[in-house]
């Protein structure tokens, strides 16, 4: 019988189609420096969604044949509820008017973090969210560009978003260091969330799909049985899909309202 029970980590293995390396010696150290320019899987699913999303989107907008309508299509109108409803999120939990500023960036992450769940779920699809140092990469861009803003609108003042209002002297010797390390701890704990989920998910997707090839081996299994575990996969298959859209929602809605505390800090 032919083993089929390969590791279900070996679909999120990144490998390596081409690339080159360039070294060079630091004067200081002595240590050689290399820095790696290769194409791996994770790449080319990144570039192939970007070109996707942005490319064709661009192409298809432009076109005098198919561009908006006055009248929506049936494909406008789904595109213009989900355009409303990510306009909602943004401006629900950013408050003020800056709000509609930011949104083309939450725009962006839900569709990029959605639309990389998605392609996972393919055949022979690479899920790139399953990857903790994508995710990571993120999270840390938005953070850092969230304290620029910060420190950028309000100056030295930013730091009385580490005290609550109201809140005694002696008491906020106390709160202020546990306020700074949650406040640290937002990217990390954005990715291990998106992360964690994605991995679980598709672990799961490939140890039930090995186990109905497994039963379907053994001659003279009736159809029944080697039905239940397809419908259970299938099952499990809409759970992955529904998870990758709450998931990309919940990263935007953090965002969100990370964005609404550095603006108006708390």
């Amino acid at each position: 019988m032919i083993n089929i029970f390969y590791s279900p980590l070996e679909q999120f293995q990144v490998i390596y189609i081409f690339g080159f390396n360039l070294g060079s010696l630091d004067n200081y150290t002595s240590f050689l420096i290399n820095y790696d320019f290769s194409i791996t899987t994770a790449t080319v699913v990144i570039f192939a969604l970007l070109y996707l999303i942005y490319v064709e989107s661009f192409l298809l907008l432009k076109s005098k044949s198919e561009g908006l309508f006055v009248i929506p299509t049936k494909a406008q109108a789904a595109f213009e509820l989900f355009y409303l409803f990510i306009l909602s999120l943004v401006v629900d939990n950013i408050k003020g008017k800056e709000a509609i500023r930011f949104f083309p960036l939450i725009f962006t992450i839900f569709v990029y973090i959605a639309a990389l769940g998605l392609i996972g779920l393919l055949p022979y699809g690479f899920t790139v969210t399953a990857h903790i140092v994508s995710v990571l990469a993120i999270s840390l861009t938005c953070f850092i560009g969230m304290n620029i803003i910060l420190f950028n609108k309000h100056g030295l003042k930013a730091f009385s978003m580490f005290v609550p209002e109201g809140t005694p002297f002696l008491l906020a010797l106390l709160l202020v260091p546990v306020e700074f390390i949650l406040y640290l701890f937002r990217p990390l704990s954005l990715t291990i969330r998106l992360f964690c989920n994605m991995l679980a998910g598709h672990v799961l997707l490939k140890i039930l799909a090995a186990f109905f090839f497994y039963i379907l081996t053994f001659p003279g299994v009736f159809m029944i049985v080697s039905i239940l575990p397809l419908i259970v996969i299938l099952l499990i298959f809409v759970l992955e899909l529904a998870v990758c859209l709450i998931q990309a929602f919940v990263f935007s809605l953090l965002i969100s309202m990370y964005i609404n505390d550095v603006l108006n800090l708390h």
